[in-house]
């Protein structure tokens, strides 16, 4: 049965004393409580997981027996009545019927540790009795109205929210998903500097709309249609591949070349995430953001923080990714996370760049929807609650030594990396020339499903693992995860 979760003493639990990342950014964080979980006092695995491979940890949760459709039917009316752009997973689809907290379950009642958190969605947990206790009082009280009347729930999640961003960032925009939030962004920047050209990353990846196409530093995600026009990439700091190591400074300079020769001198602004997340959970160098954020503002631009990934907290050392480099941005956009898997996304600026929307109509018929605003008043609440940030630093820090010591194991760990629960791996054929190493990493991926384990893939060459799961995940489960990577590896 169904118990209350309990809330657990992390420095007892993890074995750590005080919360160094508090000072971080963001809020004030002390790390004294972990994240709730259902657990059960058994040693013993649910009978449905898999007995081939490293045992999950218990979980006092088994959901009803499924009565939907099989897998088959599933994947042909997939097949016959979905655009064949929407891929999935795995050789053979895992079908997910269930879930609670960090695990998934498919329609055979078979668990899953999940890894990925739906794309970097699910922040505090599936189906969190505090998330669906919210949305289904708000659902049964008013489910549409727009902006156009007033409402609560908009009004006080807005202040709730921009109470948590530091500097003059006070003025929420809500819309439904990252890819509006940018579009927005870019669309802000542009009309309060008067300038067209916006900066961008190589290897960045700020949505799949027409507009934040043009952004993309990967040409896997770029269809063949007019796009990019005024949008220029800038050489990436990526302190793995990247020519000049994890010298942040050295990599702006190409910024400045490049507003010198592919722009008027004057910039509408320059867009960046904190981890590169699709791109393979790649840390921008050190000491990038501060070089680039003075370069782009002596050009008359402002600085937009894509959050979408490493905000509220995943990366465990601040609140907000950006705060890791000591930067405050003019604009910072946020979806995924922010609702848990509702749609929900948000723009937050300064009060003066959020007055130029004023000069027209502007409007969104869903955003600031009340049942999403309602979830995402809950996910704050559970974040503070629950001391979700703090989770994510000692939980990800004992995650990232974990996969420190796999590497020592397995000469195909090229790179281990990242923040937090943002944490990525990348293969490599050889650790000298740092090959790709795309088809293992396709077989590993593979095989960890088999074990029990949904992890993300991504990179330019979908040879780096994504390791960015909810963010309740525990010692236990970065215990199992890390067994199922050491036998995937082991069995190449």
């Amino acid at each position: 049965m169904l118990r209350q979760h309990q809330i657990l003493r992390a420095g007892a639990r993890l074995g750590l004393g005080s919360a160094p990342w508090a000072a971080g950014g963001g809020l004030p964080v002390s790390a004294a409580l972990i994240g709730e979980q259902w657990r059960s006092q058994s040693s013993q695995a649910a009978p449905a997981d898999s007995a081939e491979g490293p045992v999950l940890p218990p979980f006092d949760y088994q959901p009803p027996a499924w009565t939907g459709p099989s897998k088959e039917e599933v994947l042909r009316l997939r097949k016959e009545h979905l655009n064949p752009a929407i891929f999935h997973h795995f050789k053979k689809p895992v079908m997910i019927v269930d879930g609670k907290m960090q695990y998934l379950f498919d329609e055979t009642g078979r668990r899953y540790l999940d890894g990925f958190a739906g794309i970097v969605t699910v922040s505090v947990g599936h189906c969190h009795p505090e998330v669906n206790k919210a949305v289904i009082e708000q659902t049964q009280r008013l489910q549409h109205t727009t902006t156009i009347y007033l409402n609560d729930q908009i009004a006080e999640y807005a202040k709730e929210l921009t109470d948590r961003m530091p500097g003059n960032l006070k003025v929420a925009y809500f819309v439904n998903s990252g890819s509006e939030a940018n579009d927005m962004a870019m669309m802000m920047a542009r009309l309060y500097t008067g300038a067209h050209d916006i900066v961008t990353l190589r290897n960045a990846y700020h949505g799949l709309s027409e507009a934040t196409m043009g952004l993309l530093g990967q040409h896997t995600w770029k269809y063949p249609v007019p796009q990019g026009f005024g949008v220029h990439h800038a050489l990436n700091p990526n302190p793995y591949r990247g020519v000049f190591g994890n010298d942040g400074p050295a990599y702006a300079r190409d910024i400045e070349d490049l507003i010198k020769a592919a722009t008027p001198g004057r910039v509408a602004g320059f867009i960046h995430e904190t981890i590169q997340g699709v791109g393979g959970a790649v840390p921008l160098a050190d000491g990038y953001l501060p070089a680039a954020y003075k370069l782009i503002r002596d050009a008359g631009g402002v600085c937009i923080a894509d959050e979408v990934q490493t905000g509220f907290g995943r990366t465990g050392s601040a609140y907000w990714g950006f705060q890791n480099q000591g930067v405050i941005p003019d604009i910072v956009t946020m979806a995924k996370g922010i609702g848990n898997g509702l749609p929900l996304g948000a723009v937050v600026t300064t009060p003066e760049i959020a007055a130029v929307l004023a000069q027209r109509l502007h409007f969104n018929t869903f955003g600031g929807n009340p049942v999403s605003m309602a979830a995402g008043r809950a996910v704050l609440r559970v974040i503070d609650q629950e001391q979700l940030q703090g989770n994510c630093a000692q939980v990800g820090g004992y995650l990232l030594d974990r996969l420190r010591q796999l590497q020592e194991r397995h000469d195909i760990i090229g790179d281990v990396r990242g923040k937090g629960l943002m944490v990525g791996l990348e293969m490599v054929k050889d650790r000298q020339t740092k090959e790709p190493a795309v088809q293992e990493t396709a077989t590993v991926f593979e095989r960890c499903k088999d074990l029990g384990l949904l992890l993300g893939k991504g990179g330019l060459h979908g040879n780096a693992f994504r390791i960015k799961p909810p963010m309740c995940w525990t010692k236990d489960d970065v215990n199992f995860a890390v067994a199922v990577l050491d036998q995937a590896l082991s069995e190449l």
